[in-house]
């Protein structure tokens, strides 16, 4: 439901589709990066054993959690984003 309690529109359920795909696609690409950078070290380089477990078990806790508050972040902005109060029309400070 809408804020003005009709039902949705295709375009409205169309923004909505979209920008779970980007938050979903930003989140999977920000986790992959953070997990590389964090446990790239430990799978290209013999370290020892401590240091390797340490680097692994790190970017195997902050990859998920990063995908998840990625996730999160760009769904509640995009909930809160100011939206028009009548289709078709900008809001009057635009």
């Amino acid at each position: 439901m809408t804020s003005h309690g009709g039902r949705r529109t295709q375009a409205e359920r169309d923004a909505v589709t979209v920008e779970i795909g980007y938050a979903l696609c930003s989140a999977a690409f920000a986790a992959a990066v953070v997990f590389g950078a964090v446990a790239g070290p430990a799978l290209l380089f013999d370290l020892p054993d401590t240091p390797e477990r340490l680097l692994l078990r790190a970017g195997l806790v902050l990859a998920p959690v990063l995908f998840a508050a990625r996730v999160v972040s760009v769904l509640v902005r995009f909930r809160s984003a100011d939206q028009p109060s009548q289709p078709g029309r900008t809001s009057p400070d635009s």
